[in-house]
């Protein structure tokens, strides 16, 4: 297998959501990175997904609450997000954050 570098850019990020862009970085059938941006305020609506997901602030504040806990991550904190639990976040500034899914999301894949 070779190795293929990926590198941050703002200009190729989608906007799945106002406020809210995406660029998918490096992933395998097993397992996928994502980095997302967003604007304060943004609000994500309640969602679950069978993968189990891996989240880490890389700048700013949001919140992320599931039926058990509701929990405020800054700048290097990080969290696990378990498989088919609801869950919603928002940003409380603009932040940045880098999403570890496993298996990777075939919704998230690139088109070729």
């Amino acid at each position: 297998m070779s190795i293929t570098l990926t590198q941050p850019d703002d200009s190729i990020m989608l906007n799945p959501e106002q406020g809210l862009r995406r660029q998918v970085m490096s992933f395998t059938p097993n397992m996928m990175l994502v980095r997302h941006k967003m604007v304060a305020g943004w609000i994500g609506a309640k969602h679950q997904h069978p993968h189990e997901q891996m989240v880490y602030v890389v700048s700013g504040r949001i919140v992320l609450e599931t039926p058990d806990a509701k929990v405020e991550a800054a700048t290097g904190d990080s969290f696990i997000v378990p498989g088919n639990t609801d869950h919603q976040a928002w940003a409380l500034e603009d932040s940045e954050v880098l999403d570890i899914f496993t298996p990777f999301r075939e919704d998230y894949a690139p088109r070729a």
